[in-house]
């Protein structure tokens, strides 16, 4: 295991958060890689867990009592907040990388600065800070650190999901409402797995994958968005 090349203190400092468990803190930088296979609690996929009901909650709270926009427009506006990319931008903000225990394996293969690492490291320290702290303060924590960013990713469309956006750039530019087919599912009905096209008319543009179909069509719809060039 390699150890972070900064101190918790830094941390606490640059979040404004004290932890009165230091290794509940610990725990929650701690990779998976990082831990022996033969122990279960010690990383923080328990804690990620747990941090993503946290802020979502938060969230949609936050939301519910800022606008009364529809349902539908507010769900968008919590995707975009919660979604990984927009975590991992608050996870590399507050340099968190330099904070995380990893194997000299994921290390070397640049777990510091990897997307995936850092938000979920950001919602195992939420998780982490409810358990420590108590709501209020992983509430004030989601606000400063993730809610205030609600007003640049409105500002540029992030609210506004892939499959929405192929469908306007497809009718703007060509005319033609996309179509999605399941092309096939595999795995038992608990964890199936969806492979979906998105069509505009005869030809297939691309495909996705994902636990749903809905899923695998937002994969699908990306994916077309980046062959068409039509992503922002």
């Amino acid at each position: 295991m390699v150890s972070p090349p900064k101190s918790f203190t830094e941390l606490e400092n640059a979040i404004a958060v004290r932890f009165r468990d230091k290794e509940l803190l610990a725990q929650s930088l701690t990779h998976r890689s990082s831990v022996r296979r033969s122990k279960t609690n010690g990383h923080n996929e328990r804690l990620e867990f747990l941090g993503d009901a946290v802020l979502e909650l938060v969230t949609t709270d936050y939301l519910f009592r800022l606008s009364d926009r529809p349902e539908g427009e507010l769900t968008n506006w919590r995707s975009a907040l919660v979604q990984r990319e927009n975590l991992a931008n608050v996870a590399h903000e507050i340099e968190l990388g330099d904070y995380l225990f990893l194997s000299r394996g994921e290390q070397a293969g640049g777990g510091r600065s990897r997307d995936s690492n850092l938000a979920n490291a950001l919602e195992a320290l939420i998780g982490a800070i409810y358990i420590d702290r108590g709501f209020a303060v992983a509430k004030d924590f989601c606000e400063r650190f993730i809610i205030a960013r609600l007003a640049t990713l409105l500002a540029s469309g992030k609210h506004r999901d892939e499959k929405s956006l192929f469908q306007e750039h497809a009718q703007e530019q060509l005319g033609v409402t996309p179509r999605y087919e399941v092309l096939h599912a595999v795995g038992p009905d608990h964890d199936k797995q969806f492979t979906c096209a998105v069509f505009l008319g005869e030809e297939k543009v691309a495909e996705g994958v994902g636990n749903s179909k809905q899923k695998a069509e937002q994969a699908a719809a990306k994916e077309g968005l980046l062959l068409k060039k039509w992503k922002q």
